[in-house]
């Protein structure tokens, strides 16, 4: 079982590379169009996609654990 601290840890980690990743500098790199479609809006909703992804698996991952009281093996 994910503990609470490890898994807070790991959002704040990934809220971390989503702050990085969504700033100006890293944003200006992006120009242009990728099949008519302006690359800056590709790369914002790639990021916004992932982003929401990676905290889902985070924290789901723990979530079937905790429903049996995190047990690693079958009652007798």
């Amino acid at each position: 079982m994910l503990r609470k601290t490890a898994r807070r840890d790991r959002v704040l980690a990934l809220f971390g590379a989503g702050v990085l990743l969504l700033n100006p500098p890293i944003v200006n790199l992006f120009s242009g169009y990728v099949f008519g479609v302006p690359a800056l809006y590709l790369y914002f909703f790639g990021v916004w996609a992932l982003v929401i992804g990676a905290i889902a698996l985070i924290c789901e991952r723990g979530a079937g654990q905790a429903a049996d009281g995190g047990r690693d093996t079958p009652p007798q």
